[in-house]
């Protein structure tokens, strides 16, 4: 299995945001906050600013075909880069998610290596057999899942603690914005920047410090060429940065949401330990 593979993998394994479409949904206009009272503040202005621009944005996203879609198809070509280059002519790959937990991506032509995530665990199939993911790349993906934003939106914005801030207005990705963080109980932060034009989400940013160095890392996900599909407004192109380089793009070709998806594609037991066979890292 090649580095390259390896790191179109992580970045393919994640949760993708429904992002933008230039038109809401008459569906999401209901006056039904879809913000949650778990979060605190209610009176604070800076969260009642947040709070409008957060549902505004669910709204633009779909409003509840958002909130409770449960599956997702996806298939495109996958780029990697290093050092803010590309690194190769692309991968192409076919993504199977089930809300909350479960990831299946299938890359190659042949869609014969394939990354599975049930729950906590990751697992890599080839040829060889069925090896569990590298702990580096699995704590990697949790991470991003954690902090995806149909996590927070879904999740965080339920949970007692959670705080808003209205962070003002920026310039992202040479559009204007709107900065709003959400802050849960864990002292935990995402923060989303809104399309000032459309209510639409830009960027998902959050920060995190590396296990080993100790030093602050930056996560990002920038999300363009949106289209509505099945009542969810989605990015066709999502690509992701760290520490502000461009580490992996993705293409959509096709999209579905709320596909039935047996629980036995996710099912994967370890056959092999790749280690043991060519002996240790170094």
């Amino acid at each position: 299995m090649t580095v390259l593979m390896k790191k179109l993998a992580i970045s393919l394994l994640l949760c993708s945001l429904p992002a933008c479409a230039q038109t809401v949904p008459a569906a999401a206009s209901s006056a039904q906050s879809t913000v949650p009272v778990a979060v605190t503040q209610n009176a604070d202005p800076s969260a009642q600013k947040a709070r409008a621009l957060l549902e505004k944005m669910i709204a633009a996203l779909g409003g509840q075909s958002y909130l409770t879609f449960q599956t997702k198809t996806e298939q495109g070509r996958t780029y990697g880069f290093y050092q803010g280059q590309p690194t190769g002519s692309g991968t192409q790959f076919w993504r199977f998610w089930k809300f909350p937990d479960k990831d299946r991506t299938e890359l190659t032509k042949k869609r014969d290596v394939i990354y599975i995530v049930n729950g906590d665990q990751g697992y890599e199939k080839t040829y060889k057999g069925t090896a569990a993911q590298e702990p580096d790349i699995q704590e990697d993906y949790l991470r991003r899942r954690t902090h995806s934003l149909e996590v927070v939106l879904r999740q965080w914005l339920k949970q007692p603690g959670t705080m808003l801030f209205y962070d003002g207005a920026a310039t992202v990705e040479q559009k204007l914005a709107d900065q709003v963080s959400i802050v849960n109980a864990q002292n935990d932060s995402v923060t989303i920047a809104i399309d000032q034009t459309n209510s639409l989400p830009i960027r998902r940013l959050f920060t995190y410090r590396d296990r080993t160095d100790k030093l602050k890392n930056e996560d990002a996900e920038v999300y363009g060429n949106f289209r509505m599909i099945e009542g969810v407004n989605t990015p066709l192109t999502i690509s992701r940065m760290k520490n502000g380089l461009m580490t992996n793009q993705r293409f959509l070709n096709e999209v579905h949401y709320n596909v039935p998806m047996p629980e036995s594609m996710f099912e994967a037991g370890v056959t092999y330990d790749p280690y043991k066979l060519s002996g240790p890292r170094r």
